[in-house]
């Protein structure tokens, strides 16, 4: 296998750059640059030299021994100053080494996967975590790298090995006198684990909207304020705003942390019955996206409806009160231009998508929620079979080994080639 060579920390000048290099010649490589080397996991402070004995810099050097590094391998890294002429220097020195090359994007954590220091829901919550934006999006991503997800599937996985060699053994010994009957504890573990799956699929919709960040719609006819709301929300002019009837044709859109949760705001056009043909098409579209989001803000005003009714969970308060305040305390007035009820309402979107939030299983992914539901659908079969007591037995085994082979794909130690790129094309070179 090559020896790799990449930076490790971010692109640019900085007062300290990091460079990793993995595989077999790590070591003879930074010997060579720094002289002997420190013991491992010991940071020291070496001149580095080129070949003809030029001073290059001086760095902190660490090295790593092999199955004691992030990849597995034998690793070093060497602490330089982060200047983009002592980056060039050292990068032309590293690739005049026999067998060293430029690592590509995501090879470290590959090198890491397939040296068994990750499985392939931790890589991808590095991905994520790389990616986090808001400190529940690093919570999670943190929880996932720590090895929540790859825990409960070895659980499951022994559970269920557990059920189909009961099966088995009365498969192998049919002609015996077996004492046990090994239906009840069969059905007990497939039914725990079946249960634990459709937990985790249940909660992996809010895990997935942690992650990709929530949708809030704002609903309401014509000139009720959503474009100013939009952008009181945003504390600046996001969206264009006037008296005019219709001014708002396609979906404004605004990233913002809310209480350490992504969400987008989307102002979407007034509804309202029109023959203006590209009104029209900007009012289906906002109905559309209306209904896929995750909350609706609908601004009420008096004597207007909406072709969209609230659903369970949806907000509604009154428009522009500032000129028309509720007649009831229990409503909620607010308005964008002068402010009032503005943090009142973000407040409120605030806890109904914590609350939502809370229910965020471990599994993140639609590629991990698609694993677990074909496990379930080979678990509910197996089950049958073993309820039925029919003498397909060797039938029931087939339909857990089936299951434990979904999940070990989950984890990546089967059948993830065809996902393996498409995960790594998303990492950034020296990672």
């Amino acid at each position: 296998m090559d020896t790799v060579f990449a930076t490790a920390s971010g692109r640019g000048k900085a007062g300290v750059t990091v460079v990793r290099i993995s595989g077999p010649r790590a070591w003879a490589v930074v010997e060579s640059l720094a002289g002997a080397l420190p013991a491992p996991r010991v940071a020291s402070l070496r001149k580095l030299r080129d070949r003809k004995g030029d001073y290059l810099d001086e760095a902190l050097v660490l090295t790593f021994a092999e199955g004691a590094s992030f990849t597995g391998e034998q690793s070093a890294e060497l602490h330089i100053h982060g200047s983009m002429a002592t980056l060039a220097a050292l990068s032309r020195e590293l690739s005049e080494f026999e067998g060293l090359r430029l690592a590509e994007p995501g090879e470290f954590t590959r090198r890491a996967l397939e040296n068994g220091r990750l499985d392939l829901t931790q890589v991808e919550a590095l991905g994520d975590l790389i990616e986090a934006e808001t400190e529940s999006q690093r919570r999670q991503a943190l929880r996932v790298l720590d090895g929540e997800l790859g825990r409960k599937t070895e659980a499951w996985r022994r559970d269920l090995i557990r059920a189909a060699a009961l099966i088995e053994a009365t498969i192998d010994f049919a002609d015996e006198d077996v004492p046990t009957d090994v239906t009840p504890e069969v059905l007990e573990l497939l039914t725990r684990v079946q249960a634990e799956l459709e937990r985790e699929i249940a909660g992996s919709f809010a895990a997935e909207r942690v992650r990709d960040g929530f949708e809030v719609a704002i609903i309401g006819p014509p000139n009720a304020g959503k474009s100013t709301l939009l952008n009181a929300f945003a504390g600046r002019d996001a969206a264009i705003t006037s008296d005019i009837a219709g001014t708002t044709r396609d979906i404004v859109e605004v990233r913002m942390d809310l209480g350490g949760l992504a969400v987008t705001m989307l102002d979407t056009a007034g509804l309202r019955s029109t023959e203006d043909r590209v009104e029209a098409l900007g009012i289906e579209r906002a109905i559309d996206r209306a209904r896929k989001a995750d909350l609706r803000v609908f601004l009420d005003v008096e004597g207007e409806g909406v072709d969209l009714s609230p659903e369970a969970g949806d907000l509604v308060v009154r428009a522009k009160a500032d000129l028309n305040p509720p007649a009831s305390t229990d409503v909620i007035g607010v308005s964008g231009k002068s402010g009032e009820g503005v943090g009142q309402l973000l407040r409120m979107i605030e806890e109904r998508l914590s609350t939502r939030a809370t229910s965020a299983a471990s599994a993140v992914k639609e590629r991990h929620r698609v694993a677990m539901t074909r496990t379930v659908s080979s678990l509910t079969e197996a089950t049958r079979i073993v309820e039925g007591e029919s003498d397909f037995a060797e039938l029931g085994a087939e339909h857990i080994r089936i299951a434990l082979r979904t999940l070990d794909a989950l984890i990546g130690r089967v059948d993830v080639e065809n996902v393996l790129d498409e995960i790594f094309s998303s990492f950034c070179l020296g990672k």
